[in-house]
């Protein structure tokens, strides 16, 4: 079973992040120019705080909220909780069906050193998926030995 930082080695640790006195414009613009849902919002390299596609819709445009005079720090989500690098993805699946979030931070000695997404791991599941027909299927035709 493959662990979180397996797969952040096929997709890359890029971790975008996002200052809290930042605007949400901001935030918006960044999430878009780099085609993520998410940032992490970050004091001195130390997250404190998500702000999500999610966040920007309940919090700033239902909220009629002015996105250009908003601060992320006033709409992030806070309380991050993240996974390290030897995590299974399956324990990650849970804890993001549990937290009921679609980005979690990847960490390694208390330092954030990537990012993962619920896209990330439904690719993954679609992989191992792949990978379990073709076995079964090469078995049943005995091929597979």
């Amino acid at each position: 079973m493959d662990s979180i930082g397996e797969i952040l080695n096929r997709k890359g640790r890029n971790v975008y992040t996002i200052s809290p006195e930042a605007t949400v414009f901001e935030a918006v613009q960044s999430m878009c120019v780099r085609r993520v849902g998410a940032l992490l919002v970050s004091i001195d390299g130390s997250p404190s705080g998500i702000i999500s596609e999610r966040d920007v819709m309940t919090r700033v445009i239902l909220a009629r909220r002015d996105p250009a005079d908003t601060p992320v720090a006033e709409v992030m989500t806070c309380g991050v909780v993240c996974v390290e690098l030897s995590t299974s993805a399956r324990q990650a699946m849970a804890v993001m069906t549990e937290r009921r979030c679609r980005h979690l931070p990847v960490v390694q000695d208390g330092r954030v050193v990537g990012m993962i997404s619920i896209g990330d791991l439904v690719h993954w599941v679609s992989r191992e998926q792949e990978a379990e027909i073709k076995m079964l299927t090469e078995y049943v035709q005995g091929v597979y030995s």
